[in-house]
């Protein structure tokens, strides 16, 4: 009897000094408005208002060594039909594990709260203005090259620096409203950035898409009064671009002065798997950590490419990668439809608001503000694989699973998905119909 009182009040004594797994807290998600999709580290897990258990060494530092930890950061990503995509970094670190003898058990994450609340902006506010493309087989004629001195002064106020708590990266404004591009792992996981503009003034850009795959981060800065316009540059697609032809990058290096400008040649340009998917400008302008998401530029004041990694490696130097601007522009054409259909050639450098800023100026349609109630329909949209771009009418209405709001009449739907061919149908959308739609995407050839 005594033998088994002491095994009891072990098993006690176990209980307590090492808590079950299963006990933990709840992560709760909320948004305005509500029923957008919850991701973490690209696993849906409910829409908002939304929650999950996690055990309680996620939240706060475990007492004990038999504790439960995170052993990585966390992101999440907040998205609905309609409005600008979130990406949240949930968790500070890392932290290093200490046993009460001082003996390190590696290192481990924590949440930064307990609850997660995003206001989402509808994508018709974000994406304003208008972009200014040169499409290679459009026609007009071709911009005159610049001195490299006359060509920094009109690209650089178009450039700004970025800063995230741990990060640090390059961008540049594409509107005069105020959108600017940078890469996405340097907006990853951020809701803003502090922006400092090349005359001194800081902002805050607010992270409005990124598109992870092509590594391609879109941000907005809002004008202190709406007769501003910002500095912005011109945009020429991979077309344009010729090998040998000398290029200028600008950017922020780490451990040098800001809005730093280096000169080099087009190495080469096109597919290279080894960085990521795209068209790729190789250059030998230095690239250094910090010139990330700035303008690779020809000498017609034209961004040809954004600056985005260098290769470190034994007996390599000079050797850095520019995401072309067909990839930019691909990713532009989601919320600026027209943009392919630029048959002017760009103007140079810094585009002022008389050629920008106009009253017509395309704004993407939002599903979530249907014109009116009577007139409509639902159409839900799922696809095999998820995550499919679609569009309607050559319009970016976000990524599957969705529903959405089209008024009466006929529709061209595509979605679009990487390696796979593009799925079309036309769908006669009838006053308050639901209809459901199943793609499956085949292999592309």
């Amino acid at each position: 009897m005594a033998s088994r009182s002491r095994v009891s009040i072990c098993a006690v004594l176990f209980v307590l000094a090492c808590p079950l797994r299963g006990y933990g807290d709840k992560l709760q998600f909320t948004s305005n408005p509500s029923g957008a999709t919850v991701e973490l580290d690209g696993v849906a897990i409910g829409t908002t208002p939304c929650e999950k258990n996690f055990p309680g060494g996620y939240f706060h530092k475990t007492k004990t060594s038999f504790g439960a930890r995170l052993e990585h950061p966390l992101v999440a990503r907040i998205s609905l039909t309609g409005y600008a995509t979130k990406e949240l970094t949930l968790t500070e670190g890392p932290l290093n594990w200490l046993s009460l003898n001082g003996r390190s058990h590696g290192e481990y994450w924590l949440f930064k709260t307990d609850h997660f609340h995003v206001d989402l902006q509808p994508i018709s506010e974000a994406f304003t203005g208008e972009i200014v493309a040169r499409v290679s087989d459009a026609g007009g004629g071709v911009q005159p090259e610049l001195s490299l001195e006359e060509l920094v002064r009109q690209t650089k106020p178009a450039v700004v620096y970025l800063k995230a708590l741990d990060k640090s990266g390059t961008g540049f404004f594409v509107t005069g409203t105020g959108v600017l591009v940078t890469n996405a792992h340097v907006a990853r996981g951020e809701e803003s950035l502090l922006t400092l503009l090349s005359g001194g003034q800081q902002v805050e850009a607010k992270v409005v898409y990124i598109d992870a795959e092509l590594d391609i981060a879109l941000a907005k800065v809002e004008s202190p009064s709406a007769q501003i316009d910002f500095p912005h540059l011109a945009l020429a697609d991979a077309g344009s671009v010729r090998q040998g032809e000398t290029v200028l990058a600008i950017g922020n290096p780490g451990d040098a002065m800001l809005f730093s400008v280096t000169k080099g040649i087009v190495s080469a340009v096109g597919k290279f798997p080894n960085a990521g998917q795209g068209t790729w400008i190789q250059t030998d302008a230095p690239i250094n950590p910090g010139n990330s998401g700035g303008p690779l530029l020809n000498t017609r004041g034209e961004v040809i490419g954004i600056n985005t990694l260098k290769l470190v490696k034994k007996n390599a130097n000079g050797i850095g990668f520019a995401h072309s601007s067909s990839d930019l522009l691909e990713v532009l054409r989601r919320f600026y439809p027209n943009v392919a259909a630029a048959s002017r050639p760009a103007t140079p450098a810094a585009t002022q608001s008389a050629l920008t800023e106009t009253s017509n100026s395309p704004q993407p349609s939002t599903p979530a503000s249907p014109p009116a109630l009577d007139g409509v329909g639902t159409v839900s949209i799922s696809s095999d694989p998820d995550g499919a771009e679609i569009f309607v009418d050559d319009k970016f209405h976000g990524n599957t699973p969705a529903t959405l709001k089209l008024p009466t009449g006929s529709h061209s739907i595509v979605l679009k998905f990487p390696g796979r061919a593009d799925w079309r149908r036309t769908l006669e959308v009838l006053k308050s119909s639901k209809t459901s739609l199943k793609a499956t995407l085949e292999p592309g050839h």
